[in-house]
């Protein structure tokens, strides 16, 4: 494939964590915790570096925790107007890590209703808005919310990830109808963790699986999970209606640029000798019991294709849709931070060279 010559310039783009996320009766607000609610001279400091795309949260929760007509947007007009002025494009959040105010959750119907009726409001309020990410990373926060129990509402079983998940997914289509309503051109740049997981030969099984379901999100906003797609079944089996399923071939919602999140952390190692490894890494999937660690960290006699470069190429050529890396993040020294993000910049600029359509790093 050749290297188009429309190719828009790769950017560099910003972000910031902003989970507002509730575990039991309590919510957690990252932006109180790292002091960016109370800092609008970030903003200014994003400016200098020279970013001009950033993600930011516009999120329900803290805007309308008690409904839209009772909803404050102060903190998010000086915000928004202040990146205006900057000349800085956001890509609007609406819910990241989140299961929405309290008259609502991730199980229930009026979560998708009510983030359309939500997304409506921004969009008429900010016009010149165009680049959306109304649920951040669905497939993760639907593991961590309704598989592994760590947040609102505790499922620990795959009926209620499969709930979550497909209340999110329609929830991003539905969202993305109403803001277009509002400006025809809004774009979704849709997040995802696309970590892969290897495993020693006699856990192949629990790896295809996992590996087959790391695109959900994806699949359901493109309109590809029909009777033929690997896990059509398993979702069936776990509580999906086949009406529910049917709805996205219905609504196809595909995103106009995939963001790929990406950690050191992402791609795992699955390995049935638990001895060699500490306890908490122990797992099982009701017929096995294996270790689950980070594939970076593992010896393996054998080199594992991990990295950037390797999810991107293949989420490209699974979709061949626009990407981005849109979350680059590594918890060590800020030399190494930004060794790791020129790495991430690095393979963002091989992939173009070779005809991949990559638009911004973050």
């Amino acid at each position: 494939m050749s290297f188009p010559l429309t190719l828009p310039p790769l950017e560099m783009w910003g972000g910031l964590e902003c989970t507002v996320n509730r575990v039991g009766d309590t919510y957690f607000d990252q932006l109180e915790r790292n002091g960016h609610l109370n800092r609008v001279s970030d903003l200014h400091r994003f400016a200098e570096l020279g970013i001009r795309k950033i993600r930011y949260p516009v999120q329900w929760e803290r805007i309308a925790p008690h409904g839209l007509e009772k909803a404050n947007w102060s903190w998010m007009d000086e915000r928004l107007n202040t990146l205006h002025e900057l000349g800085i494009s956001p890509i609007v959040g609406l819910t990241h890590h989140g299961s929405g105010p309290r008259y609502t959750s991730l199980v229930e119907p009026s979560f998708a209703e009510g983030l359309r009726q939500f997304a409506a409001a921004v969009a008429r309020r900010y016009p010149w808005i165009t680049c959306y990410n109304p649920v951040n990373e669905p497939l993760t926060t639907a593991r961590f919310s309704g598989l592994y129990g760590h947040w609102y509402p505790h499922g620990r079983d795959h009926a209620t990830m499969v709930q979550v998940l497909l209340t999110e997914c329609r929830a991003v289509a539905l969202a993305m109808q109403a803001v277009r309503e509002v400006n025809p051109e809004a774009q979704l740049i849709q997040s995802e963790d696309l970590g892969k997981a290897f495993s020693t030969p006699l856990l192949s099984e629990q790896a295809d699986f996992e590996n087959a379901r790391r695109w959900l999100t994806f699949d359901l906003l493109c309109g590809c999970v029909d009777r033929d797609h690997l896990l059509w079944d398993f979702l069936i089996m776990w509580g999906a209606q086949q009406t529910e399923l049917e709805w996205f071939l219905e609504h196809p919602c595909p995103p106009d640029v995939l963001g790929i999140d990406y950690y050191v952390s992402s791609e795992r190692f699955l390995d049935e000798h638990l001895d060699r490894y500490p306890t908490h890494t122990h797992s099982n999937n009701g017929r096995q019991r294996y270790a689950d660690v980070e594939a970076v960290r593992v010896e393996t006699g054998r080199p594992l294709p991990l990295g950037y470069y390797e999810r991107m190429k293949e989420a490209w050529e699974r979709y061949h849709l626009p990407l981005a890396i849109t979350e680059a993040h590594l918890g060590c020294t800020r030399e190494e931070q930004l060794r790791w993000l020129m790495g991430a910049w690095n393979d963002a600029q091989r992939l173009r060279e070779e005809g991949v359509d990559v638009r911004g790093v973050t």
